[in-house]
């Protein structure tokens, strides 16, 4: 389509082409606390349920803790009966000693099993909600947001954020409370055996959180960027999969490995930094975990000696020091994974949070026999503020009139469609169908009168008779049959393998362009709109094929007003008015007849075509 083509070309302009960064996120999560704010403000829908499984980690990791403590006494029974009870061993106690500490790691384990049982469950109902509000927030923005947005960013927020998100809530937010509360119940375990060495192991303490903080600092913006340069990356490779046929055409290859291998760098780089940074953590947390190990065994063993401390204390201290480094060093992790959690939040809502198409009207007009009466009063539009496409368009189409519209590229005809079917609002002016301005409709009213055939067809994955029955969810096996007849592609479809059952690929090129260009068609017949829509329909069909369907078409305008636009001046000769477009305003108007006679710029138009001119 000429505007398409022409809003492209202005991207390119604007540093944008097919193999660079054309509309890719450049945002930055600027607002860490506020994104985990918003964030948990989200999760209120499920927050019994993680106040239930909080409670469930805090009990388990606290009885987990308790483990080395009742375990010292037995071996502090040990050691009584074999120095001070000659070799006596009360083998009962200590028995029961092992069978609570058995049995409270039972009950570790199940109490962490209902609550991951859990976690995963709210996880996945909210990744599930997510997704749909993003699914829903698609439908409700307007074509502005995707002529500056790539789908490919669209498609890495909805998967690769969420994706993030989901993992966090189902093993980050777990491993959070259980890491808080092991340094908590372990500190305070300490301080019942001895104080003192307590103290020492605790002056150590902020020091790994000094470098715990620094890492987290530095490492931040690089997965901030490497969020971003994820959704660059995806939509990259996006375009080139569906448009792979025109770079090969145009030897595009070369370029496009380049530019993923921009992305792709500048991907490696912030990953390989942020992982590096933040895989700093554990090494270091555990270098001073070592030395305060050695403080502890050495001050400990002084104490044993002194009778300050029993053996299984030292023993139960030593083993509370050796546990302290993972929990911090885990909570050091978790930092990590929530610096990425909080890039993929800001991104997902920043995405709901777009504008939306303006609302319906309140009040809207519910017409059953549209009779196609189109009025187009003083129209101005422009696809930004400052640059005008349709300058003055003024023109009145009566029911079942066959409309052609024409004109150079950029001169605004297709706009005129988008327009027509609030596709876009308008700048100034209005467009009135039946009598009724466009905005008294609701969008899904007012294109419910409206069949489209456009130049670029599309299809989806699924059989022939789906995709054609997608004009009319309701219709039966017959009467798609029928629309196909008419549309001149029953006779293929029944030469395909499986007929009317065959699928149609993802790509929808295991058939050609004319096939898919008949099966559009087909699908508008059976629609049975009032208004038509016909963009360039016979483009992309054989000279045979295009004077069938051209027969059909014209048993499908009659009685319907019908928009023509045309770049091949031979297929309009018979429209009852063909406009004429020049920069945005209707230059000439008339029958193909009246038109020629006039010797102006349609004249011109044809005579290009035809070589008529000399």
């Amino acid at each position: 389509m000429a505007d398409n083509r022409r809003q492209e070309t202005r991207r390119h302009q604007q540093g944008g082409g097919p193999w660079g960064r054309r509309g890719m996120p450049t945002d930055k999560a600027k607002d860490f606390k506020g994104s985990f704010k918003r964030l948990i403000s989200y999760l209120g829908k499920e927050k019994y349920l993680i106040i239930t499984t909080t409670i469930l980690a805090v009990v388990a990791t606290a009885l987990g803790v308790l483990a080395p403590r009742i375990l010292a006494e037995a071996t502090d029974e040990i050691v009584y009966g074999l120095i001070e009870n000659f070799g006596i061993i009360n083998f009962q106690r200590i028995g029961n000693i092992l069978l609570t500490i058995i049995i409270i790691q039972v009950i570790n384990i199940a109490l962490n099993y209902f609550q991951g049982f859990i976690m995963v469950g709210v996880s996945a109902r909210i990744t599930y909600r997510m997704r749909t509000e993003i699914s829903d927030k698609i439908h409700k923005l307007p074509l502005k947001f995707f002529d500056k947005t790539s789908h490919g960013d669209v498609l890495s927020r909805i998967t690769n954020d969420v994706d993030t998100l989901s993992n966090t809530l189902s093993q980050g937010m777990g491993q959070l409370v259980i890491s808080f509360v092991q340094v908590v119940g372990i500190i305070v375990m300490m301080l019942t055996i001895n104080p003192l060495l307590t103290l020492v192991a605790m002056l150590l303490l902020p020091l790994s959180g000094v470098a715990v903080s620094f890492i987290v600092k530095k490492s931040q913006k690089y997965f901030k960027i490497q969020q971003a340069t994820l959704g660059k990356l995806n939509g990259h490779i996006e375009e080139m999969f569906t448009s792979h046929a025109i770079v090969k055409s145009f030897n595009g290859e070369e370029a496009s490995v380049e530019t993923f291998d921009i992305h792709n760098e500048e991907l490696y780089r912030s990953g390989w930094k942020a992982n590096f940074l933040s895989g700093l953590m554990m090494p270091i947390i555990g270098f001073i975990g070592n030395i305060t190990y050695v403080a502890i065994v050495i001050l400990g063993g002084a104490f044993v000696i002194s009778g300050r401390m029993t053996i299984g204390g030292i023993q139960a201290f030593i083993s509370y020091t050796r546990q302290f480094g993972q929990p911090v060093a885990q909570l050091g992790g978790v930092a990590s994974v929530l610096q990425q959690t909080a890039a993929a939040a800001e991104r997902v809502f920043n995405f709901l949070a777009e504008e939306e198409e303006p609302a319906d009207t309140q009040n809207p007009v519910v017409n059953s026999d549209v009779k196609g009466r189109v009025v187009f009063d003083s129209v101005k539009f422009g696809y930004e503020p400052d640059v005008s496409v349709i300058r003055d368009f003024t023109a009145t189409v009566e029911p079942g009139q066959k409309i052609a519209i024409v004109g150079h590229t950029g001169a605004g005809k297709t706009t005129i469609v988008k327009l027509l079917m609030r596709f876009y609002d308008l700048t100034d002016g209005e467009i009135s169908v039946d009598g009724a301005s466009i905005n008294a409709y609701t969008r899904n009213g007012l294109r419910s009168h409206f069949g489209m055939v456009l130049q670029d067809t599309w299809l989806f994955n699924g059989t022939i008779a789906d995709n054609i029955r997608y004009g009319k969810l309701d219709a039966s096996d017959d009467d798609i049959k029928v629309a196909a007849r008419a549309a001149q592609a029953h006779h293929f479809i029944r030469a395909l393998p499986d007929s009317y059952q065959m699928i149609i690929n993802e790509e929808a090129d295991n058939i050609s362009a004319g096939q898919k260009q008949l099966l559009t068609i087909a699908r508008t017949i059976l629609s049975d709109p009032e208004i038509l829509i016909l963009d360039e329909a016979t483009s992309n069909v054989d000279t045979r094929t295009e004077v069938l369907i051209q027969r059909a078409m014209d048993n499908l305008m009659k009685g319907r007003t019908s928009f023509i636009i045309a770049h091949r001046l031979s297929t309009i000769r018979s429209a009852d008015l063909i406009l004429v477009m020049e920069n945005g305003d209707i230059v000439e108007q008339g029958t193909h007849a009246a038109l020629l006679a006039q010797g102006g710029v349609y004249t011109r138009l044809y005579n290009s075509q035809f070589d008529v001119a000399g």
